[in-house]
């Protein structure tokens, strides 16, 4: 979809958002990164406006990545998205009932493909069938695919690069992208977007979270 994928910023550790998360993007709202985002759990509904709505007021892309795997739980996601101003929903397993409420209300949705369980989330089935997923949920009018390309159970990098390539529509790479070594494939790969949460905490591109966010934003522009 480009050629330079861009950071999404995930105010989140193991699948879920941290508690001090309103202090970090006041900390990091300078840095490079224009894509924000939360899960669905642990933090008070007022509390996710809230923030929410400060990350918009400094001009940032609001994303909610919901990791559900049943109809009402998905739908109440998709709910909550639309409460707290997001610009994409991120997430889900696919239900038509989802996929309608996000058009009804402007909501790009990213649905999860693969059979998705457990949190943190792990990805298995077959390539060949998230391809034809993710192609049945774009003609359905889904805005673009979430891939948890390295929670896959097989080969993640050949995942990301065909799936990338056989599906028309802005593919986000999300989960456990950790090392430059997976930049440099995600680069290959050159899906819409990717996440990081999880490597930030735990200080995989740099012991200061918001510096860690810049070198992953520069690195991505190197050739």
């Amino acid at each position: 979809m480009n050629k330079e994928p861009f950071l999404i910023v995930m105010l989140t550790h193991d699948d879920r958002t941290v508690e001090n998360a309103a202090e970090i993007f006041e900390r990091c709202k300078n840095s490079d990164a224009r894509y924000w985002g939360m899960k669905e759990e642990p933090l008070p509904p007022e509390k996710m406006k809230e923030l929410y709505s400060y990350m918009k007021s400094c001009g940032k892309h609001t994303v909610l990545e919901v990791v559900a795997y049943t109809e009402d739980k998905c739908l109440e996601g998709a709910k909550l998205a639309v409460e707290c101003g997001c610009d994409i929903l991120m997430g889900t397993i696919f239900f038509d009932s989802v996929n309608d409420y996000c058009k009804q209300h402007g909501l790009k949705y990213m649905p999860f493909v693969g059979d998705v369980y457990d949190r943190p989330s792990v990805l298995g089935g077959t390539i060949d069938e998230m391809i034809a997923q993710a192609n049945d949920y774009i003609k359905k009018g889904a805005y673009g695919i979430d891939l948890l390309g390295y929670r896959f159970t097989g080969d993640a990098p050949e995942l990301n690069r065909r799936l990338v390539a056989e599906v028309d529509a802005p593919v986000c790479i999300a989960g456990s992208v950790n090392s430059y070594k997976r930049l440099d494939e995600l680069k290959e790969a050159a899906p819409w977007a990717f996440t990081i949460g999880s490597a930030f905490f735990e200080n995989d591109f740099d012991d200061d979270f918001c510096t860690g966010i810049n070198k992953v934003c520069s690195y991505m522009k190197k050739r």
